[in-house]
C-alpha cells in the first residue's frame, strides 16, 4: 500500500488552528460540540460534509474526497447508531454501515497524508460482565452485550484498525471511548432515545399537560455515568493535541448516580411540580456501569461540567429546538 510519510507522534494540534481539520459526522451529538469546540478554540479551517454531500459507506467518493481536500487531521465521529430495538430489528446495517464507514475512512485518512487521526467508540465496546469501574485492558477479555454486538464489533475492528496502521505504517491513529452522552443535540425520540433524554421529555410534556404523575420503570437503582458532550470536546481536543499511543482511552466522568438520583434532578430541572411514581415490576437493566477514565486523568484531563448544570444547558436547547 502507498501511503504517506507520517510519524507516529504528530506536531501539536492546537499549533496550527489554520490547519485543515475534517470532523466526520459533524450534525450528530457528537460532531455538533466537537465542531462549537473547535471553533472556540479558533479554528479556521474546518472541513464538513453531511450525508447528502459525502456518503461515507462509498469508498470511491471518500477517495474523491480526500483526493480533493487534503485534511491534516480528522476525528471520526460518523456512525451508524441506535437503541436495542435499532439493533435488534436492524443488525446487518449497524455492522455493515459502521463498518464499512471506518474501513473507508481511516485507509483514506492514511493513504492521502492526515498527520493524526481520532476515532471514537462507545463504552458498548466491553464485555457484558466486564469488572466495574471497567479498565480499558477490558477489552476482548469476554462476550458482548447481545442487544448491541453489531455495533459493538464494528467499533472494536475500529480500535484494531487504528492500532494496525499505527504498528505497520507508524501513523497516529488514536482511539477514544465515551461514556454514556448527552447535551444539545440529542435524541430525544419518545419511542427509541436513551434514558436522560426520555425522562427530560417524559417531564415536559407532564408539566406542560399538568400531569400529577410520571411513572418510570424499574427501582431507580442501577448506577449509571454521564457525561456532557461538550465535556467529550474538550477531552477530544486534549487528546488530539496530547495523547499518542497504541490503547484506546476512556473518556468518561468518572461520577456514578443512580436512575432516581437522576430522575429527581431531571425533574427539578424540568420544573414537574407532580409526584414521580417508580414501577418496580419493570426490569431494572444492568445494576452498575461505569467507566475507568484514570489514564486519561493521568494524562491531565478531567471534565468540568456538573449533571445539574449539564442538565439546565441541555433542557434549554430542549426547549429552543424540539417540537413541543
Amino acid at each position: 500500500m502507498s501511503g504517506a510519510k507520517n510519524n507516529a507522534t504528530s506536531p501539536s494540534f492546537l499549533s496550527d488552528k489554520s490547519a485543515k481539520v475534517f470532523v466526520a459526522g459533524h450534525r450528530g451529538l457528537v460532531g455538533s460540540a466537537i465542531v462549537r469546540k473547535l471553533h472556540a478554540l479558533g479554528f479556521t479551517s474546518l472541513v464538513l460534509r453531511t450525508h447528502a454531500e459525502l456518503d461515507l459507506t462509498c469508498q470511491a467518493d471518500v477517495e474523491s474526497f480526500f483526493a480533493a481536500e487534503k485534511p491534516q487531521f480528522l476525528i471520526l465521529a460518523a456512525a451508524k447508531v441506535g437503541g436495542i430495538h435499532a439493533n435488534n430489528t436492524y443488525p446487518a446495517d449497524f455492522i455493515a454501515v459502521n463498518l464499512q464507514i471506518q474501513t473507508n475512512v481511516i485507509d483514506a485518512a492514511y493513504r492521502f497524508g492526515v498527520k493524526k487521526l481520532l476515532f471514537l467508540g462507545s463504552s458498548c465496546i466491553y464485555p457484558k460482565f466486564a469488572p466495574q469501574p471497567i479498565p480499558e485492558n477490558a477489552l476482548l477479555t469476554g462476550p458482548l452485550e447481545p442487544t448491541n454486538e453489531w455495533y459493538a464489533i464494528a467499533k472494536i475492528a475500529g480500535i484494531k484498525m487504528c492500532q494496525a496502521y499505527r504498528i505497520q505504517y507508524s501513523w497516529d491513529a488514536i482511539s477514544g471511548m465515551p461514556t454514556n452522552l448527552y447535551g444539545p443535540h440529542d435524541n430525544f425520540h419518545p419511542e427509541n432515545s436513551h434514558v436522560l433524554p426520555a425522562l427530560m421529555r417524559r417531564f415536559h410534556e407532564a408539566k406542560v399537560k399538568g400531569a400529577e404523575e410520571v411513572v418510570v420503570w424499574g427501582t431507580g437503582s442501577p448506577l449509571r455515568e454521564f457525561l456532557h458532550v461538550d465535556d467529550l470536546a474538550d477531552g477530544v481536543v486534549f487528546m488530539m493535541d496530547s495523547y499518542s499511543g497504541l490503547e484506546h482511552v476512556n473518556v468518561g466522568s468518572g461520577k456514578e448516580v443512580t436512575i432516581k438520583e437522576l430522575a429527581e434532578l431531571v425533574k427539578e430541572v424540568v420544573g414537574f411540580e407532580g409526584r414521580l411514581v417508580w414501577d418496580s415490576t419493570k426490569p431494572d437493566g444492568t445494576p452498575r456501569k461505569l467507566m475507568d477514565s484514570s489514564k486519561l486523568a493521568g494524562l491531565g484531563w478531567t471534565p468540568k461540567i456538573s449533571l445539574k448544570d449539564g442538565l439546565v444547558d441541555t433542557y434549554s436547547w430542549y426547549l429552543e429546538n424540539v417540537k413541543q
